[in-house]
């Protein structure tokens, strides 16, 4: 009976669905690696994803909801194809759950007409050329990712709706779902499984080696992190030696990959990531691109920027309340008149966050904090051009500059992921304090250590505030059910 399920059977159903189809997909790839016999037409239909339909039959007004996720827009049939929904259960449940409650919802699970890539089923795509097979010739008997079939188009208000097919049930469809996976896998040097739902991204290394003397500090303690999973697949857990742990360390291969990632794990799955993604709006929208297939509670910004202001000293804070976007990369998904606002609870967070880790409050926290204006910028090197930047930096009376923020904020904005940003001042370069090495080396050694802390409280302050994290601010008036 795949009809009328609980939101747990549905989830069975799924996963059941899902390991057929996988399975079937693998040993028939096998097979051509071995003997170069092509899957069947039955057995290609089985290579697909399970679908989940979800159907609300309005009887009555519709119940008015204050949560910002898990509500429908309007009455009728709303789905989505799964992957991996054995990794997903715990989100898929909440989702479906007052789906359930609030409105009745009929739940619904089949076999869908998507089907499944064959390289998203290859853990590592080691098995590309074993016995002389090549992608092509694979592409010619199995299904091969396909451009037209992976899009943002829902969660860019682009998709167009045809009478008598299912509305969108969530942001992402399992083949736009796997193709980030494998992106995340790729460019982090991390499996994607190991992602936690609370993100700091940042944009120098040396947040990295305190970020993992940290994770090395809670697990030698009474804390619920219980293991930190590096780059290249290593793994440091609970218990083990220092020794150990340090050789472990220092045979990371971090540097084989574009932004290395460090996941620090907690029974619970509530755990912390911290991503290297490098300089630039670039790497900035391509790793929330796929980060948000994860549907994380929160990214954090916390990296370092130029200060604009004579007042700022090196080691401040800036809180962003506002971007001015100069990153370009998104101006046709979001334009830049479009405002990005300033999330209350994650400003609130932040700022408690700094207060507690500082130990300074009032007019002592203001002189080091300042709330503003962050200029993100796609050139590196705008101070060359001061001349004809003065008039738009002045106008937007803006506090700092940095090349990455506004571009996460819009992403994190454009994809329904809280977003924050908390920089820290690292040159002035209106005031004459530019990046030297010797004045860099003595600002890192000083600062980096605090700043990271500050990123961690403000993630433990947040951890109790989801329901109100998920803004309703981050949702359109259109939008699909799911979260």
């Amino acid at each position: 009976m795949n009809h009328n399920l609980t939101p747990e059977a549905a989830v069975e159903r799924l996963t059941s669905l899902h390991r057929e189809a996988t399975g079937s997909l693998k040993t028939c790839l096998e097979r051509y690696f071995e003997t170069r016999v092509p899957p069947g037409e039955e057995e290609r239909r089985s290579f697909c994803y399970p679908e989940l339909r979800v159907d609300y039959r309005a009887s009555g007004i519709q119940p008015r909801i204050a949560r910002a996720y898990a509500k429908f827009q309007g009455p009728g049939t709303y789905a989505t194809t799964v992957t991996h929904p054995d990794h997903f259960s715990r989100y898929l449940i909440e989702q479906l759950r007052f789906l359930v409650k609030d409105y009745g919802a009929v739940i619904t699970v089949e076999r869908s007409q998507q089907e499944i890539p064959y390289p998203y089923v290859l853990e590592q795509g080691d098995d590309l050329g074993r016995n002389g097979v090549t992608a092509a010739e694979l592409a010619l008997h199995f299904p091969a990712p396909k451009l037209a079939h992976v899009g943002d188009e829902v969660a860019d208000g682009l998709w167009q709706h045809h009478p008598g097919n299912p509305l969108p049930l969530a942001l992402f469809d399992a083949v736009r779902v796997d193709y980030s996976l494998k992106r995340l896998q790729h460019y982090t040097g991390t499996s994607w499984r190991s992602v936690q739902p609370w993100i700091l991204l940042t944009n120098y290394h040396r947040y990295v080696d305190q970020f993992v003397k940290w994770g090395l500090e809670q697990m030698s303690q009474d804390s619920p992190y219980a293991a930190l999973a590096l780059p290249g697949g290593a793994r440091i857990t609970r218990g083990m030696g220092e020794a150990e742990a340090s050789a472990i360390i220092a045979n990371s291969q971090w540097h084989r990959f574009q932004m290395p990632a460090y996941h620090l794990m907690r029974h619970d799955g509530q755990g912390v990531t911290l991503v290297n993604i490098g300089v630039g709006p670039s790497n900035a929208k391509n790793i929330t691109d796929h980060l948000a297939v994860l549907r994380p509670h929160c990214w954090l910004m916390v990296g370092h920027c130029g200060g604009l202001r004579q007042s700022q000293r090196i080691g401040d804070y800036v809180l962003a309340h506002g971007y001015l976007r100069q990153d370009r990369i998104l101006d046709s998904l979001v334009p830049p008149e479009i405002p990005i606002p300033a999330l209350a609870e994650v400003q609130v967070a932040l700022q408690g966050a700094a207060a507690r880790v500082t130990g300074e409050s009032g007019e002592a926290l203001k002189e080091r904090l300042r709330t503003g204006t962050v200029v993100t910028n796609d050139d590196r090197n705008w101070e060359l051009r001061w001349s004809q930047e003065l008039r738009r930096i002045n106008l937007s009376r803006a506090i700092a500059v940095d090349m990455e923020s506004g571009t996460i904020a819009a992403q994190g904005y454009r994809l329904r992921v809280p977003y924050g940003t908390l920089l820290c001042v690292s040159d002035k370069p209106l005031h004459g304090e530019i990046k030297l090495p010797g004045a860099a080396n003595a600002f890192y050694d000083r600062a980096v250590g605090e700043h990271l802390l500050i990123g961690l409280e403000t993630i433990e302050q947040l951890r109790g505030n989801v329901g109100q994290l998920h803004s309703r601010k981050l949702r359109s008036f259109d939008e699909p059910p799911f979260r």
